[in-house]
């Protein structure tokens, strides 16, 4: 079979596994308390259901890279959405809105037009122990300030996840080289230890912060988490790894405008998840108790006793 098929073919099934798992971590977080820890989540047989849906999409996504450039297998990544939001809507029982649909459009053309300035080349520079701790506490101090309280946790939460997830395969792109390519330094040293657990720690962060993203709906938070991750990565490429964008500054023209065309379709995503979600207006507490208008008289006032009455009682007349 012609490699670009198995390629493409593995994208596909990679993309089906992500938005299964995408649309059984939203239902799980329908079904759980927002005070729920993380504790929890581990003893759920749901969530480890999404950790190997999770897992099993990112082999396939491998055994894609392995038959196919990256320009080709990494925009089928963003297939997950076109996947999940349909499969979110029919896990909800009800169609998928005209707003849903134009909003995954537009996500998925923005991120295209992203990934189509990236470089293609096979990666060959790695990280220094350096550049990888620098990257996990910036990643760290992002993260952080992301999920502070305040307006729409849902998307900043998204966002973290996307950023952690994309550091995470920046990271392991470091890995990967280092043991194919024996060049680049010894196959067991502090480097690439702390790269390993830099990479399982973003890589549970990642999966933690789209399960917290997920309690308000799947569409809006999946769009924040398709585009952040290649998002990240590419920067981490970009400053770190001597990338270089297809076309030089020309190629800024198309990165802004799938960037702005990326945008629309999350607030697209964002207004359909309001007017669809049942939990939206569970979440925005009891409906306010709206005061009574009956006046209540005091007792004295409204009883009036009448002399003459009591008078013909006592004498035993009517």
């Amino acid at each position: 079979m012609n490699a670009t098929l198995v390629a493409v073919a593995l994208s596909l099934v990679s993309a089906a596994a992500y938005a299964s798992a995408a649309v059984a971590q939203a239902r799980l977080a329908g079904r759980t308390a927002p005070g729920t820890g993380a504790l929890r989540l581990l003893a759920s047989g749901a969530w480890w259901s999404s950790v190997g849906l999770n897992a099993g999409g990112a082999l396939l996504h491998v055994a894609a890279l392995k038959y196919g450039p990256l320009t080709l297998v990494q925009p089928l990544g963003a297939l997950t959405l076109v996947a999940a939001v349909p499969l979110g809507a029919r896990a909800a029982g009800r169609k998928v809105s005209t707003t849903e649909w134009r909003g995954t459009l537009l996500t998925l053309l923005g991120l295209g037009a992203l990934l189509m300035t990236a470089g293609g080349s096979a990666p060959h520079e790695t990280l220094s122990l350096a550049e990888a701790l620098a990257v996990g506490a910036g990643t760290m101090a992002v993260v952080a300030g992301l999920s502070r309280p305040g307006a729409r946790p849902g998307l900043r939460h998204a966002a973290a996840s996307g950023i952690t997830s994309g550091v995470a395969s920046a990271l392991t792109q470091t890995l990967t080289v280092a043991v194919t390519d024996h060049t680049t330094g010894p196959l067991f040293s502090w480097r690439l230890v702390t790269v390993a657990v830099l990479v399982s720690a973003f890589a549970m962060g990642g999966l933690l912060l789209s399960q917290t993203a997920y309690r308000g709906g799947l569409g809006a938070p999946l769009a924040v988490v398709t585009l952040a991750n290649p998002v990240a990565a590419a920067a981490i490429g970009l400053a770190l790894l001597g990338e270089r964008l297809q076309g030089g500054t020309i190629s800024l023209l198309p990165a802004l405008l799938g960037s702005a065309a990326a945008v629309r379709g999350v607030i697209l995503l964002s207004r359909a998840q309001a007017q669809t979600t049942p939990a939206g207006a569970a979440a925005a507490g009891p409906a306010p108790v709206t005061p009574s208008r009956v006046v209540i008289k005091s007792p004295r006032a409204a009883f009036r006793p009448d002399h003459g009455h009591l008078r013909r009682i006592r004498a035993g007349r009517p």
